[in-house]
């Protein structure tokens, strides 16, 4: 609703051992990296706790985890002792009031007070920022300098209009033209994963343009999204998903083998989803 997220009942979330259960399966299958995400994977308690029990899985070689680090103050020593590796912060203004307007009620002292805390823990902390014409755009500034004074790499995101977001299209903007015409940046021959990399003049750090509607990855996309209630997406643009909240070992074995083997080669031949990104894991 209006007010914030509707919340799902407790019962219908997976518990860390459950989370741990169906991770272990998909390392077994080859899934070496695994990031924790939301909605707002602070909000759970204990989520150093999962971390440590992520860690302890044979092949997994990389946790990280999207905040938006207004709880991060309390969390980034225990997380980082749990093994954390990298954080992602989202984070779509550095204005107060537009903060507190997109994020509905969020204080924007809370998130910049948790990332200093993170600084002390965690190197190469990289912020994403969901860019929005009319909205944030005006900010580009304002990010590159906070960037290159905090040592924080920026990824300027395009807006994915999932679900009633469809309804946000007029927000859409291109991260790379906005990019490409900076005298301050420099664009870099390759990409790092999925963002289009950019030197920032006078600074080690580098910028990131990440186009996730008008340019396609999907031949080499090679993600899966667990739900917090339990279903595997092999797209985060498909509607399909399949519960594997209740099957035992063999059964969740199989099923993501399956899944793993017959994943869509591209999100125009999928139906899409309906679901938004804060209940996909954005």
């Amino acid at each position: 609703g209006e007010k914030g997220i509707d919340k799902v009942s407790h019962s219908d979330i997976l518990s860390y051992e459950r989370i741990y259960a169906i991770t272990k399966v998909l390392a077994s299958l080859g899934i070496k990296k695994v990031r924790l995400t939301g909605g707002e994977p602070l909000v759970r308690k204990e989520v150093a706790k999962l971390v440590m029990m992520l860690r302890s899985i044979e092949g997994i070689k990389e946790i990280c985890l999207t905040t938006n680090a207004t709880l991060l103050k309390k969390a980034a020593k225990d997380l980082k002792a749990a093994g954390l590796d990298r954080l992602n912060i989202s984070l779509d203004s550095l204005d107060p009031q537009k903060y507190a307007y997109i994020t509905r009620g969020g204080d924007l002292k809370d998130a910049l007070e948790g990332i200093k805390e993170a600084q002390k823990y965690f190197d190469k902390i990289k912020i994403n920022a969901v860019l929005l014409k009319g909205f944030n755009d005006d900010e580009i500034d304002d990010y590159l300098k906070f960037a290159k004074s905090e040592k924080l790499y920026v990824r300027f995101i395009e807006l994915m209009p999932l679900g009633v977001a469809k309804a946000y299209r007029k927000f859409l903007l291109d991260p790379l033209e906005v990019l490409d015409k900076r005298t301050d940046l420099k664009k870099l021959p390759d990409p790092d994963g999925v963002a289009e990399l950019y030197e920032l003049k006078d600074s080690p750090i580098t910028i990131g343009a990440i186009r996730a509607l008008s340019h396609s990855f999907c031949s080499r996309c090679n993600r899966l999204r667990l739900t917090a209630d339990g279903h595997i997406k092999p797209c985060l643009f498909a509607k399909e998903e399949i519960n594997v909240s209740t099957l035992d070992d063999k059964e969740l074995y199989d099923t993501l083998k399956d899944i793993i083997y017959h994943k869509p080669d591209n999100k125009e031949s999928v139906a899409l989803t309906g679901r938004l990104m804060n209940e996909i894991g954005g």
